[in-house]
């Protein structure tokens, strides 16, 4: 049932159209503060997973009145108010990752809150009605102060009309994703308008008599959203099974990456042998393909074979096929690898872990274009295009005399050399989109994208597993991103340690904030009771402990000097 929430405040401080039955108060605000991280180092102001940014009202105040200049009051209007509404769709979603387990009143008043934080206005709730089972909304706040009607007074002097289009925007999201229904906002009062404070009322656009009349600035974009994403998923599954002017599946815009793509470009119209080299996970068989894709042998077959993945006894029927008879267990004759690439191409991956009796062979069909099938006499011509990759250094292998140099030589007509994804920054978030699509369609899930952190943390990863480690964090993060949520960076990275960061004390004042970790064990220490003579004596038994009796070592964990550790040692035993 709906319950009205009664916010106490001296009533001397409203008219008696905005008094307040004394009933419940905002709950304390110490879990929102926590979500508003400045890291000075790296420029970035984070309210959770969302980037922020602090900007002068006068920077504000000057865009809105060059787009009521350019495109004109309602259209402005507009999108201000659309701006407003997605700021108020993020905040519901941080409400319920905050207050997820708290009453439904205190969770929807993280609204007013994070909006007071964000120095929007003060707000103060008059009155609330809320149902989430039957839809039903009523809501009246005050806000004193506006940014909005200040910056519109400011520029136009007092108006008939009220002026808090974005602000508005941001209560009409919020609580449209709170009540899964369109909620619509006005002022009833606006000082940009002469009132010495800002009133609006909420409730569903179908319960306002003009509610039709506002619609044109909260549109329903959901049939566009939809066809958007099934576009995504169409464009995913063409990448996946055709051939385009970019390469196939490659993605990328990185000059080391574009060499590389160029390269296997002006190699696709010819017959050359290519060797593609790089780290393992660079995507070298995903080149092979476009490669393949970009030539004459387009229709032929492309067959892939991982030479490490196959035993050295085994290899070489895989390759080139074997006869009846050739050995125990041979009851048929069967092609190789070789035969079933005929008039296609055939890609040796970890070409390097060729046995070398493997690779006096493939040094044959390079140079005479025919095979002979174990246990045959015969030799049988191949029509066959050989891409070659190897994450080994192959001169390398050479030397040590694990690869035949003149093989070497054969292989090493056209290297191309794909670099590694920590070396392309610039194509982690394209290459990350592009995953995403294809993800979505796979696993039929509908995304809004990665959060702003998620895709920081995918910019600052070290990428040892390249482009396929890139796959798996993407895939892994759209199963675990709920529908029509985003993916965060605790979905990508679920073991990623907290870092010390600025935040606000509970005066609004600029504060270094612990990690995660460091706050609760601090939070325990003080439920513990423990006095802090004690709970250093005790530490620094452990350490000396742990150390074997080794105070350097002890020291060392305790981050201090051994002179540092021995003085407190002897503090704490005066008569040792």
């Amino acid at each position: 049932m709906g319950e009205n929430i009664e916010i106490p405040a001296p009533k001397s401080a409203y008219p008696p159209e905005t008094r307040l039955d004394p009933s419940l108060a905002y709950p304390p605000d110490a879990d929102l503060r926590r979500l508003l991280r400045f890291e000075p180092d790296s420029g970035a102001i984070w309210l959770g997973e969302r980037r922020m940014v602090l900007l002068h009202t006068v920077a504000l105040t000057e865009l809105r009145h060059d787009l009521i200049t350019s495109v004109g009051k309602e259209q402005a209007r507009r999108l201000l108010t659309r701006m407003g509404y997605a700021c108020g769709l993020h905040d519901a979603g941080f409400a319920a990752k905050t207050r997820g387990s708290q009453t439904l009143e205190d969770m929807f008043l993280v609204g007013p809150q994070l909006h007071m934080l964000e120095g929007a206005a003060r707000v103060t709730p008059v009155r609330l009605e809320m149902d989430a089972a039957t839809g039903h909304f009523e809501g009246q706040f005050r806000w004193d102060d506006s940014w909005e009607a200040h910056a519109h007074r400011l520029k136009y002097g007092l108006v008939d009309e009220p002026a808090c289009w974005t602000l508005l925007g941001y209560a009409s999201g919020y609580t449209s994703a709170f009540m899964g229904r369109l909620i619509l906002f006005k002022e009833i009062r606006c000082s940009a308008c002469g009132d010495d404070h800002c009133l609006i009322e909420g409730r569903p656009i179908d319960d306002w008599p003009d509610g039709d009349a506002h619609r044109q600035y909260f549109e329903d974009d959901s049939l566009l959203e939809k066809m958007a994403a099934l576009s995504q998923q169409v464009e995913a599954l063409k990448s996946s099974l055709e051939p385009t002017e970019s390469g196939g599946m490659l993605v990328g815009s990185a000059p080391a990456f574009q060499r590389a793509h160029d390269l296997m470009l002006r190699a696709a119209g010819t017959q050359v042998t290519v060797l593609l080299t790089g780290e393992t996970g660079v995507g070298k068989e995903r080149f092979a393909r476009a490669l393949h894709d970009h030539s004459d042998r387009a229709s032929g077959p492309f067959v892939a074979v991982n030479c490490a993945a196959l035993p050295a006894e085994l290899i070489e029927a895989e390759l080139f096929g074997v006869e009846k008879g050739a050995f125990t267990g041979a009851h048929a004759a069967r092609a190789g690898r070789f035969e079933r690439a005929e008039g296609g191409t055939l890609f040796l991956d970890e070409v390097g872990d060729l046995p070398l009796a493997a690779q006096a062979k493939l040094l044959r069909v390079l140079q005479e274009g025919e095979i002979e099938r174990l246990g045959s006499e015969s030799a049988r011509k191949v029509h066959v295009r050989l891409v070659a990759a190897t994450n080994v250094n192959l001169e390398a292998a050479v030397e040590r005399g694990q690869f035949r140099r003149d093989l070497f030589y054969r292989l090493n007509v056209y290297p191309i050399c794909i670099p590694p994804l920590r070396e392309r920054a610039a194509d982690i978030e394209p290459l990350a989109r592009h995953l995403l699509a294809r993800f979505m369609a796979l696993h039929h899930k509908r995304l809004a994208g990665f959060s702003d952190r998620a895709l920081q943390a995918l910019v600052r990863h070290g990428w040892p597993g390249n482009v396929r480690e890139l796959e798996n964090l993407v895939e892994r993060g759209v199963i675990l991103a709920a529908q029509g949520g985003v993916i965060e960076a605790e979905h990508l990275f679920p073991n990623q340690p907290d870092v010390a960061h600025d935040g606000l004390d509970p005066q609004g004042r600029l504060a270094r904030r612990a990690p995660q970790d460091e706050q609760r064990l601090c939070e325990q220490v003080l439920d513990s009771g423990l006095p802090i003579e004690t709970l250093e004596a005790r530490v620094l038994a452990l350490a000396v402990e742990r150390s074997r009796g080794n105070l350097s070592g002890a020291a060392r964990l305790l981050g201090l000097s051994r002179a540092q550790l021995a003085y407190r040692l002897r503090r704490e035993n005066p008569n040792d």
